[in-house]
């Protein structure tokens, strides 16, 4: 396993990756400590899941909101005698 500054994960990032393809495992460190490893991945990945992912709120299902008075009229109140 090599170990590569998060610098250096920036700056020569096409290399780091080719050799991710190729197998290579890297270490990546900041400031000297060890943050993340970039590894190849393989078809079964052993990755857990802590929390299952929720379903989006729907937001076309709420009731509009209908103004008695139009947009327009309601920012010219807001701006004044500007």
């Amino acid at each position: 396993m090599t170990t590569i500054s998060q610098r250096e994960l920036r700056n020569d990032n096409a290399e780091i990756m080719r050799g991710v393809e190729q197998g290579e495992t890297y270490t990546v460190t900041r400031r000297g400590v060890p943050v993340a490893r970039l590894t190849p991945f393989v078809d079964e990945p052993d990755l857990r899941i802590v929390k299952p992912a929720s379903r989006p709120f729907a937001w076309a299902d709420l009731e509009r909101v209908r103004l008695p008075e139009s947009t327009s009229d309601l920012l010219d109140d807001l701006r004044g005698d500007r």
